[in-house]
């Protein structure tokens, strides 16, 4: 069982403060975290992530593999076999005892766009570790800051409980006093069992959000989490241009339309370049044996030969070379259409994630002043009930009153947090900010 404490200011509008300790029963010792300590450990332990590099590294090799074309490349072997009248392999070569080869590709344009290409497609598959993380720390945060709210609220609703059996028994006592009708006692019932449905439903959710983390961080099944809730930055402060600007310039979903985009006209580009001849620079040495006659079908054997040059292969009609530049043209221009849209779509999604930032900033600030009020009516009550003005039953109510504007208050801040969250990953700010 996990242990809570919290500091709650009576006024103000700060984010509440809370830490947690494990009881003494708890077989494990509690571990202090920070939301920026959780989030490291949480992309320091995501598969997510490691899968991502993964992928980036199949990416990288399969450039290197394309880009091996274009550099040396040295075979050997050898092999036996019969041969009856002219000494010819089936590959149409003369048989020999040994056979080194050398090849390397000098010009080949629709290979090298192919390389360019996946060189590019490469680089955005390391963007993709970077959506990754992003995304790890969204959901760790998210999990870290509504384990925060969860636990206040719970704390909240078991001071409800209290007040509202003491509602229940006043309004019991007041109803076998004759001064209360039985309707009164039901609905004094009901508030009572929907805080206890309230708490069971929290409960659940503290258990959910405690597991995610544990999973999240990789800690055991039974480690107790302390953990403090804190203020992220007030990043939607800044002026909706720049926001925008800053989201232009690092997002991670636009890097990758670009990248792709370059890609294409890498290809393109290479598919353009078909036209022109392909060079490759050859070599070739073999050994001969005169096992397989060579006497007898030449004047002269020559036990070691070597041969080097030029491969040049000129294309003087080629339908396949259309095809493919036609096929270039058209994925370039969807990519051109693509990252057209998809810069339009990510500064409409800025400018109304930073309006709604703002807005439920406002909303807080509303709930913050519902909550004072109640703070204050709740003072001024008690001030009443000591003087004998007030009854109890009032006086609780009261307090349930300000439990209620508690977790008002506490739901909005939560919500403006998941949209700043969201803001900071849309304009690439969300790595800085849990460096």
């Amino acid at each position: 069982m996990i242990k809570i404490n919290w500091k709650t200011p009576v006024c103000t509008g700060t984010l509440v403060l809370v830490s947690f300790s494990a009881a003494a029963q708890e077989p494990a010792a509690p571990q202090t975290l920070s939301l920026k300590q959780a989030v490291t450990l949480a992309v320091q332990n995501s598969r997510d992530v490691a899968l991502a590099r993964v992928q980036y590294n199949v990416a990288a090799n399969s450039a290197a593999l394309d880009r091996a074309q274009f550099r040396p490349n040295l075979y050997t072997g050898s092999g036996a076999a019969y041969t009856h009248g002219f000494p010819l392999t089936a590959a149409g070569g003369a048989p020999s005892v040994l056979n080194t080869e050398y090849v390397q590709t000098v010009f080949n344009p629709p290979l090298r766009g192919e390389l360019h290409a996946a060189e590019v497609r490469a680089q955005a598959r390391r963007l993709a570790v970077d959506q990754a993380r992003d995304a790890v720390i969204v959901r760790a945060a998210s999990a870290y800051l509504e384990l925060a709210k969860v636990r206040h609220s719970l704390d909240l609703l078991r001071r409800e409980r209290e007040s509202a059996q003491k509602i229940v028994d006043v309004t019991r006592e007041r109803l076998s006093a004759g001064l209360e009708l039985p309707i009164e006692l039901t609905r004094a019932q009901l508030s009572a069992a929907q805080v206890e449905q309230r708490i069971a439903h929290f409960e659940g959710r503290e258990e959910a959000l405690e597991a995610e983390l544990r999973g999240l961080m990789g800690l055991p099944a039974d480690q107790p989490i302390q953990a403090s809730a804190e203020e992220l930055p007030a990043s939607a402060e800044q002026p909706v241009r720049e926001l925008v600007d800053l989201a232009l310039a690092s997002n991670v979903s636009l890097k990758q339309a670009e990248a792709e985009r370059r890609a294409r006209e890498h290809i393109l580009k290479g598919q353009r370049g078909g036209y022109w001849p392909t060079l490759d620079f050859v070599g070739e040495y073999s050994l001969y044996s005169n096992v397989n006659n060579f006497d007898q079908f030449f004047r002269r054997f020559q036990r070691h030969s070597l041969n080097l040059g030029i491969a040049a292969k000129i294309p003087i009609f080629s339908s396949r070379t259309s095809a493919a530049v036609a096929l270039a043209k058209s994925d370039l221009s969807a990519a051109e259409i693509e990252l057209k849209s998809k810069r339009s779509d990510v500064e409409i999604e800025v400018r109304s994630q930073a309006r709604r930032t703002r807005e439920l900033e406002l909303n807080r600030d509303v709930a913050r002043l519902e909550l004072q009020l109640a703070q204050e009516n709740l003072q001024l009550l008690q001030a009443r009930f000591q003087e004998g003005r007030a009854g109890l039953r009032d006086l609780e109510k009261a307090r349930l009153d300000e439990s209620d504007k508690w977790m008002a208050f506490l739901d909005t801040d939560y919500q403006r947090q998941q949209a700043q969250l969201e803001l900071l990953r849309a304009t690439g700010q969300l790595a800085k900010v849990f460096q």
